[in-house]
């Protein structure tokens, strides 16, 4: 099995993601992906993000429809701060798949020389790294030099459809009381007013 894993604080999940994934899923063939909803991303630590249990029940509300996503709990009931390296080696434990790839964007991979246990962590998995608005390809391009080849080599490219939506602005919309409908999936829109979440 090849599964896809898709990390994030998914605070709040919404479309940008679902596109990434699921063109992750078709262009590399994959069987499976699983969204994990960060625990304490240490790399936020200076963030104030919503309760696990809200970003966890926006998740499922929003793969629900796909036949080939699931969500993972697996980082929020992890005490402690969340490292990718620990949840990759946790998914290889309960799926035992023949490859794991990380789905993530080009933002977060240009930044990979900085996470925790990165070359063992490359070893265990692939990386895709999609474009988002703003980034492009050819920052990553240039980091991946400055990496030995065989690891620059586990650390693949998607194209996605430019949708430049993002969390902080729907956290921010909500906010100004301004609309968010078609950024997110319904269900996550109709969570996030019926929580009163981001006012």
């Amino acid at each position: 099995m090849k599964l896809g894993v898709m990390g994030g604080t998914f605070d709040p999940v919404h479309y940008g993601h679902l596109v990434t994934a699921e063109g992750a899923r078709y262009d590399y063939r994959l069987d499976k992906v699983v969204f994990v909803p960060a625990g304490r991303p240490p790399h936020k630590s200076n963030y104030q993000i919503s309760d696990p249990e809200h970003r966890l029940a926006l998740t499922r509300l929003a793969v629900a429809s796909n036949p080939f996503f699931e969500v993972s709990d697996l980082e929020i009931k992890r005490p402690g701060p969340s490292y990718t390296y620990d949840t990759i080696m946790e998914m290889r434990r309960l799926y035992a798949p023949e490859e794991i790839f990380f789905i993530t964007g080009v933002d977060t991979a240009l930044e990979i020389l900085s996470w925790h246990r990165y070359e063992e962590l490359l070893a265990l998995c692939r990386f895709i790294a999609a474009t988002r608005p703003g980034y492009n390809l050819d920052n990553l391009a240039r980091r991946l030099k400055m990496m030995p080849a065989p690891l620059a080599s586990r650390i693949l490219t998607l194209e996605v459809p430019a949708l430049a939506i993002s969390s902080s602005d729907i956290r921010r919309r909500v906010r100004e009381g301004r609309p968010i409908k078609y950024l997110l999936p319904e269900s996550v829109e109709a969570y996030i007013a019926r929580h009163d979440l981001y006012r």
